[in-house]
This record gives structure tokens, sequence and C-alpha cells, in this order.
């Protein structure tokens, strides 16, 4: 009995030019829409808390403000970082999401966060600042899609 044998060769090629791909397809889900809109209220409330910070007296200002401040501009970057690395990998988004550390990152940011507004808002009872009840607010706001984007991290992780 004869065989015939056939033997295909491919000849690779490959240039050497960097370029930057863009995965704009991560915005298009739902983990994505949650990054972004986390991005778009931490600015928003670092803006606010940084215009203003000057702004208040010594006798006003408390520690609150400033760990307001703090954690926003904390979670702000980190979820810059991640989301620029879902954006500029396709395979970022995928992996990630499959790893306790966002679990654990939106969960911690969630609690903090949480905790930040809740004391600056408690600060801000006995006086009026709208500035600051506004940062508040966006940071409660913030808080709870830091919490969803925490449960659907679980479910991702646990593989649901």
């Amino acid at each position: 009995m004869s065989h015939s044998v056939t033997i295909t060769r491919t000849t690779t090629s490959t240039t050497n030019t960097s370029y930057i791909v863009l995965n704009t397809g991560y915005l298009k889900t739902f983990p994505g829409l949650l990054k972004l809109f986390q991005l778009i209220i931490g600015v928003a409330v670092v803006t606010l808390m940084a215009i203003n910070f000057r702004d208040s007296t010594y006798y006003y200002r408390g520690s609150q403000d400033l760990f307001h401040f703090l954690m926003a501009t904390t979670f702000m970057i980190g979820t810059f970082c991640l989301l620029l690395a879902c954006l500029t990998s396709l395979s970022t988004g995928g992996l990630i999401a499959k790893t306790i550390y966002e679990l654990i990152y939106h969960t911690v940011a969630a609690l903090l966060l949480l905790a930040s507004s809740a004391l600056l808002l408690v600060r801000l009872r006995d006086t009026k600042h709208d500035a600051y009840m506004a940062a508040g607010i966006l940071g409660l706001v913030n808080a709870v899609l830091y919490f969803i984007s925490a449960f659907l991290a679980h479910r991702s992780y646990r593989g649901i």
C-alpha cells in the first residue's frame, strides 16, 4: 500500500513595527462600561475635592475630606490603569476578570469609598458646603458601582 504525503511550506515574515492595539470592544461590555463610569465619577470627585481643598479654612477642614480626597484619587488612578490595560490588550479584559485581583481590588475600593463618603457626609451634616456634599454623594454612587464590579468579579472568578 502506498501513501501519498503532501508537504506544505508556509513562510511567515514579520516586520518590526510598533503599534498600539485598542480593544474598543471592551467598552461595549458591562464590566468595561462600569470601569468607564467609575473613572468618570472618580475624576469628577477628585476635581471637586481639588478645587475646594484650598478654599476651606483650617477650622473647617478635618481629616474626613483629606481621607475622601485620597481614596478617590487612589481608586481613580487604579481604575485608569485597569481600564488602560484592558483597552490596550486583546486578552487582558478576559484574563484579568478571572483572577482574584479584580475581586479584591473592587471590594477594597467599594468599602473604602463607602467609608470615606459616609465620613465626609456625616462631617457635613452641620455645615453647608455644596461641592463637598456633591463629592460625598458621587463617592457613594461610585462605591455602589464598585460593589457591582466586585459582584461581577466574584461571579467571573468562581466561573459562574
